[in-house]
């Protein structure tokens, strides 16, 4: 089973999330594969063959980074998304900067296109991810403690694929 993962990432702080939640994703016997779409195409064959897609951006202005709803609205328009278990993470510099909305936005995109959305809300305990992992390098220490959170996000969310589809 597979799981990818595509993200716009300009600095490297996003792409470094996405590499935690590819490591849980591993971690539970998935593979996974990262598209950082500031530098590369997604590859249409292994998208369409996995069974989950997770898409992750920088918060700008309180929401997604034109590039991933660029993605989202126009390039995967010929990948068949639909019936895939679907979910979103962001990254930030500061709290209430708009992270939930541009995850609920990518959300609502992955809705659109057929998808199941991935929540865990708080039926795992801690810690609770309702909408989607979030990482913020402006406050304090919270972006390198937030790594070991995206890589449960990983492990829960390839759980629930291999539960789904496995």
């Amino acid at each position: 089973m597979d799981i990818a993962i595509v993200c716009f990432s300009l600095t490297g702080h996003t792409l470094e999330m996405a590499g935690e939640i590819a490591a849980g994703i591993r971690e539970s016997g998935a593979g996974a594969r990262i598209y950082n779409i500031h530098s590369e195409q997604a590859d249409k064959d292994y998208l369409e063959s996995a069974s989950g897609l997770i898409i992750g951006s920088p918060t700008y202005l309180a929401a997604s980074v034109w590039q991933i709803r660029k993605w989202l609205e126009e390039d995967s328009l010929k990948i068949n998304l639909s019936g895939k278990l679907g979910g979103a993470f962001a990254t930030a510099h500061y709290a209430q900067g708009g992270q939930d909305t541009a995850i609920m936005d990518m959300l609502g995109q992955l809705l659109v296109k057929g998808m199941l959305i991935y929540s865990g809300g708080g039926s795992y305990g801690l810690p609770i991810i309702h909408h989607g992992p979030v990482a913020l390098d402006k406050e304090g220490n919270h972006y390198e403690e937030s790594r070991e959170m995206f890589r449960i996000y990983g492990r829960r969310f390839a759980s629930k694929a291999l539960e789904l589809f496995g």
